[in-house]
């Protein structure tokens, strides 16, 4: 696009929606249109693609920041990026902000936007801009530019706001249609929990008010679903700080969920091929020096502890072990592949700043195994692999996913070569699957390439759950081998993979995903029995011990309370059937079922009650068969 030039080609991109210019990849305020050589590519950026959104939100950021200064003269600023879903900035204040602050910056950042000034950029020699940052009273602003070895910076103005920003931002503040703060956090300056904590007021903004109404009804079902409200409304699970923090306390309801997880992975591990072990959870130091864990991954792990002056170490991965068990007997060719799989808790060092429910935890259990075999057997065992993973997802109700192929990152052990082999055993099993991906440079784990893959719950989120590693690395430093049908000892590959990551986080997952209400076969209740009155509890009685020898996981509701007030405990409790017995239903031996939703089905007797559910239970089945 240049068919104008000079000072009409900002108007005419204005005209047409954009609100920066790109021009070979680079992203430009669109008043840098007037400088650029005739020959230029320009490529208007509208608030219809991703680099466009983010413009607005950075604006609206700094237009936020603007507002704080305005009500609030002694705060500091540091710094307010954009977002995938918003927007932050960080600032240094005397106390926290309240919701009460909140609206008053708003209604301030709305009138700033009303008043339509233009985002000016001015171009600074970098001593020029610490001299005005310093006399300004912006300390965060002047570490940031000492840190920059270029001699000249930008700093934009908007309405006698001045910010060091290196841009671009929208035209004007006018183009800001619609935003929303959204609450203050607590966040360590640079995230250094040695510096101080800052308040951290974070927001969203969109194109429209209907977008935006959008967004703020799908944060409430969010928040709706948040799997520790539902872990503790539920009696799923609970944290500590008696315990620590980052170390899960399984209920007794969350832990029958976690028994049947854990039963469904190892019947069909074991029906997949795999072997299953219980390693400890520590050992030596040394065997993680040997692995590599201590040189790359030690931010991670926790401080030795000596015992009987030797110093050994709390487990962050269970590999080592693994190795350990194959090492323990002369291996041939003919056993290959060799398949472990571990439920393996792992301890790894997470900054209480980043602990989050389940979904972020300093205590885990991996689904882990780890696969030895050939060269030549590579592609088929991690084609075997993807299968197996997808077939665990979908079981679970996981059809919607995202792969990607993560590639060697900048710290690694092992050869380059090494490493493109690895990796192009990765994307050729993909291929040969007709697997989807993206490619995530540098994202591979010190000892080598992985594929990663996210699933998108219900509400569209994605997750990190499944991986699948090839290590060369690994079978080197422990001298792994296996004798050949040459009679000579060769090297075999190690695959590690994990299908559900770690049982916490993939529990947190299906809480939401479910919002609490859990398919039959995983529900730790149910059928609830709800008697009318108190002479109904003996009829009752027989119900629950018939549903319990059929091995169906039975509630009894038989208290003195109204019989509304029972309804509603089932309902609260999300029990997927319920049956209510007063005199009609002991008279006649048959009962109707009323569903989690409300509806009811039936009336059956026992046996048939029984029958149906089983079936509904084997088949794990996600929806009512009833």
């Amino acid at each position: 696009m240049r068919e104008v030039s000079g000072e009409g080609l900002p108007e005419l991109l204005r005209e047409m929606g954009a609100v920066a210019i790109k021009v070979d990849s680079v992203i430009h305020d669109i008043e840098d249109a007037e400088g650029l050589p005739e020959d230029a590519v320009i490529e208007p950026v509208t608030l219809e693609t991703r680099e466009g959104i983010e413009i607005y939100r950075h604006s609206t950021s700094h237009v936020m920041a603007h507002a704080v200064k305005d009500l609030f003269p002694e705060t500091r600023i540091a710094i307010g990026p954009s977002t995938e879903e918003g927007f932050y900035y960080d600032f240094d204040t005397e106390r926290p902000f309240t919701p009460e602050d909140l609206d008053r910056i708003e209604e301030r950042m709305r009138e700033i936007i009303a008043e339509d000034r233009p985002f000016v950029k001015r171009t600074l020699g970098k001593e020029e801009a610490l001299k005005l940052f310093r006399e300004m009273g912006e300390p965060y602003k002047v570490e940031l530019l000492q840190e920059i070895e270029d001699r000249e910076v930008t700093v934009y103005e908007e309405g006698g706001f001045i910010d060091l920003c290196r841009g671009p931002h929208l035209p004007s503040t006018g183009y800001i249609k619609a935003f929303k703060l959204l609450g203050v956090a607590g966040a360590y300056w640079r995230g250094d929990e040695k510096r101080k904590m800052l308040q951290r007021i974070y927001g969203t903004a969109f194109q429209d008010r209907q977008k935006l109404e959008a967004y703020l009804e799908f944060l409430q079902e969010v928040k709706r679903r948040d799997h520790r409200r539902l872990g503790r409304e539920l009696d799923l699970f609970s944290t500590s700080d008696e315990i620590g923090a980052g170390l899960i306390l399984w209920h007794p309801k969350g832990s029958i969920i976690r028994k049947v997880i854990e039963d469904f992975w190892r019947d069909e591990h074991l029906r997949s091929g795999y072997q299953l072990i219980y390693t400890p959870h520590i050992a030596k130091l040394e065997l993680w020096r040997k692995s590599g864990h201590w040189d790359f991954y030690r931010e991670n792990m926790y401080s030795p502890m000596e015992v009987e002056g030797v110093d050994y170490e709390i487990k962050p991965m269970n590999c080592p072990f693994h190795i350990t068990i194959y090492k323990s007997a002369l291996r041939s060719y003919r056993e290959f592949p060799v398949r472990y799989a571990e439920l393996g808790t792992v301890y790894r060092f997470e900054r209480s700043g980043v602990l989050h429910g389940l979904l972020r935890v300093r205590g885990f259990t991996q689904d882990d195994a780890h696969i030895f075999c050939r060269e030549d057997q590579i592609e088929e065992e991690i084609e075997s692999v993807l299968e197996f993973t997808l077939f665990i997802l979908r079981t679970f109700g996981f059809e919607d996913y995202e792969i990607f192929l993560s590639t060697r990152p900048e710290k690694f052990v092992g050869t380059p070569e090494d490493w493109d082999r690895a990796t192009g055993a990765l994307r050729l099993a993909l291929e040969d699957k007709g697997l989807a991906y993206g490619v995530d440079p540098g994202e591979g784990v010190f000892y080598g390439p992985k594929i990663d893959i996210k699933v998108r719950d219900s509400l569209g989120r994605p997750w990190q759950c499944s991986t699948i590693q090839v290590d060369f690395n690994n079978p080197e430093r422990f001298d792994v081998t296996y004798r050949g049908p040459d009679g000579r000892e060769h090297r075999p590959i190690m695959i590690h993979r994990a299908l559900m990551g770690s049982l916490e986080r993939f529990f947190g997952i299906l809480i939401e995903h479910y919002a609490g209400a859990f398919p039959l076969w995983l529900s730790p209740v149910q059928i609830g029995i709800i008697t009318v009155s108190e002479r109904h509890a003996g009829y009752g009685e027989g119900l629950v011990k018939g549903l319990r020898d059929a091995g169906i996981r039975v509630e009894p509701f038989f208290g003195s309370e109204k019989l509304g007030f029972k309804i509603r405990q089932a309902t609260v409790r999300k029990i997927p059937y319920s049956v209510i017995i007063g005199d009609r239903e002991v008279a006649s031996g048959r009962f109707p079922v009323r569903k989690r939703d409300g509806e009811n089905v039936g009336p059956y007797e026992l046996e048939e009650l029984v029958e149906r559910l089983k079936a509904e239970i084997d088949s794990r089945s996600l929806s009512s068969k009833l």
